[in-house]
């Protein structure tokens, strides 16, 4: 007979713990979903797509000829980062990390900052045909009123000496008519220099001197730290010429543009069969300028497969220390540096 009996009076006693174990979880589960969302003022440069660019380009009014090689364009990939992703960024050799404020002024939103990167990117397609058409012996028209500064970078010697709308007419006291020279004459000075800007702002005209310091972007390059734009711009080119960038913003790429916009309206492929990738801005006078994210981009070249990399002299030393194989990192400093490899290169084969 079993005499064990069930007294309804006596409470039976559960474990904690589970309870608190689930607790802890679900508030870690709340924790890391709102982490998640949480959007770090940082960015994160990592290498972007190779677009061949001789299929970008394309020309009325001239003979297109046909090229045998490959001439790529580089870029980096932006991105906002939360906690997670800038663990993944700071872990990952192929990425660097950047405050926001580096790259977009606060008072700039990002549809303005894509707006302003279009318009560099513009001015980038305009100078590359003006230089590529006189290097091959066409006469073309490339003017502007001075640059007007349409943002200002906090943290910069542009904040408080510049203000948007400003026009920039002279730099050292030598006049400026497009943004892309006065970009490339602010870059023949060392960080530290004082320079003097000519501004006309309203009815005056007033000397702003500025102190450069680091580029927050360009290793070792100056900064003044303001965006600019050719004021009134005006062009008148022979050939009508068109470049399709797609998304793609900013300056960067103008060296390549020259250098497809020749291949293309020339009867010796420039390329001679090899495949060539390269990033650097240009300017009307065909100097060759630093651009940002060199590293991701030389990484970037040896994912497409690029035999030879052309990278301004300014970003040289830089784009050396990205950890790639199998490609060779040209220095230049103007598009007849680039020529002039380009020129050996058949010798040399």
């Amino acid at each position: 007979m079993d005499d064990t009996f069930s007294d309804p009076r006596v409470e039976r006693k559960l474990p904690r713990w589970p309870f608190a174990v689930g607790s802890v979880l679900m508030v870690l589960a709340i924790f890391s979903i709102l982490l998640w969302n949480v959007e770090l003022p940082y960015l994160a440069w990592s290498p972007g797509p190779t677009p061949e660019v001789v299929d970008l380009v394309s020309v009325e009014g001239a003979e297109q000829y046909p090229v045998e090689g490959d001439l790529y364009m580089l870029t980096v990939s932006q991105q906002d980062l939360n906690v997670y992703e800038l663990l993944a960024a700071v872990a990952d050799p192929q990425v660097d990390v950047l405050e926001r404020t580096a790259v977009r002024p606060i008072d700039v939103t990002e549809e303005e900052y894509q707006r302003q990167s279009r318009e560099r990117m513009d001015e980038s397609k305009v100078a590359a045909i003006s230089v590529a058409l006189s290097r091959l012996g066409y006469d073309v028209t490339v003017e502007g009123d001075g640059v007007e500064v349409v943002s200002v970078l906090e943290g910069t010697p542009a904040e408080g000496a510049l203000v948007t709308g400003d026009i920039i007419t002279a730099v050292n006291g030598e006049t400026v008519f497009v943004a892309t020279d006065a970009v490339a004459k602010i870059n023949t000075y060392q960080i530290g220099d004082t320079i003097t800007l000519t501004v006309s702002r309203g009815e005056d005209v007033v000397d702003v001197p500025i102190t450069l310091i680091e580029h927050t972007q360009n290793k070792g390059q100056p900064m003044v730290g303001f965006g600019p734009a050719t004021y009134n711009s005006r062009f008148v080119f022979p050939i009508d010429i068109e470049i399709d960038s797609s998304n793609i913003g900013g300056p960067s790429a103008g060296m390549m543009y020259t250098l497809a916009i020749i291949n293309v309206l020339s009867s010796e492929d420039i390329t001679h069969g090899f495949r060539i990738a390269g990033t650097g801005t240009i300017s009307t006078t065909g100097a060759v300028g630093p651009i940002g994210g060199v590293r991701q981009k030389v990484v970037g070249a040896t994912l497409s497969g690029a035999e030879y990399i052309l990278v301004p002299e300014a970003n040289y030393e830089e784009a050396l220390t990205a950890d790639i194989d199998g490609a060779e990192v040209v220095a230049v400093g103007t598009i007849d540096d680039a020529l002039e490899f380009l020129d050996a290169l058949d010798e040399a084969a």
